[in-house]
């Protein structure tokens, strides 16, 4: 038997073994994933409500786009893509993503590499810095609450002590500085989570090339920009788009720290208003349907991006 036949076996093998792992996850997530997000894309395209949901109509892109003509050759649109509810909700996710990834990235970065150094008590300040990340995001979000609150919160006091202020600041009631408030709090919360996943990239780079430099004589700077950068570039850019899908999906923290109102109102708010306060189930699955699109283009992006990059360095 020729070796091309006994390794073409031997992969048709691994492949089987392979497909026999998955088969448990694929059907877990067939389950508990995939047919919930086929019925809410199927309720896009209906009339569904929460009352008449086993009656719901097939109505087409109604919830999506649809002009509706009065007379006399004029119309208007109507539907999710001519709401300016829903573009403001879009924006609103947007800014938050950008922004707080960005701070979130650069706070990061900086933490990660404060904590590759060696000094004593590394390990118990590397715990400490995970705390924020370990609190569940509703505690979080109630505890900052209570200190941004007009009236009892701390950080009004303390501002008013040193006199950055002159009267107390209703940060999350405010549309001036809800969305202020928000940034801050996941900013705190989620750049330990950064700053974990850069971390391990910072331990990957091989300290020799470390010593080597600095027997040249090369500044600090310039090792950090020539040489740690683009060796942990990779894992900055796995924990960006990581954290950026997290973003912008975004809800937990907006609908606990804020009232709803159009300042803070992202995506998934939106999202939830429609499918239970008002009762717009299907409006509220198109805009859940929107909001899916979104994430699934960035995360194709980003692996298609990946795979070409690694097979450019491979050829």
């Amino acid at each position: 038997m020729s070796k091309t036949v006994q390794k073409s076996r031997l992969s048709r093998s691994r492949t089987r073994s392979a497909w026999l792992f998955l088969a448990p996850m694929l059907l877990t997530l067939a389950i508990v994933a995939a047919w919930p997000l086929g019925r809410t894309i199927w309720f896009s395209f209906t009339d569904a409500s929460l009352d008449l949901m086993g009656e719901a109509r097939f109505v087409g892109f109604r919830n999506y786009l649809e002009y509706v003509a009065w007379g006399d050759g004029e119309g208007q649109y109507y539907g999710l893509l001519a709401d300016a509810r829903w573009w403001r909700s879009v924006w609103n996710t947007i800014l938050f993503a950008v922004v707080s990834v960005s701070f979130e990235t650069v706070f990061g970065l900086i933490i990660a590499l404060v904590l590759n150094q060696q000094f004593r008590g590394r390990g118990l300040v590397r715990a400490a810095v995970l705390i924020p990340w370990a609190i569940p995001t509703i505690v979080s979000a109630k505890m900052w609450a209570w200190m941004l609150h007009d009236q009892f919160g701390i950080i009004n006091d303390m501002l008013q002590t040193i006199g950055l202020i002159a009267e107390p600041i209703a940060w999350t009631a405010s549309p001036d500085t809800a969305m202020v408030a928000v940034l801050m709090v996941d900013i705190w919360k989620t750049t330990p989570f950064m700053a974990l996943l850069i971390l391990a990239g910072l331990q990957m780079v091989p300290g020799d090339i470390y010593e080597a430099a600095k027997l040249d004589g090369v500044p600090p700077w310039r090792v950090f920009r020539k040489i740690t950068l683009p060796l942990i570039m990779p894992a900055v850019l796995v924990a960006v788009v990581f954290r950026a899908l997290d973003a912008l999906r975004v809800f937990d923290i907006v609908y606990v720290l804020t009232p709803n109102t159009d300042a803070t109102r992202t995506m998934s708010v939106f999202a939830r208003e429609n499918l239970f306060d008002y009762d717009k189930f299907a409006y509220g699955s198109a805009a859940s349907t929107l909001l899916f699109l979104v994430i699934a283009l960035i995360t194709i992006t980003f692996i298609m991006a990946t795979r070409m990059d690694l097979e450019g360095k491979r050829s």
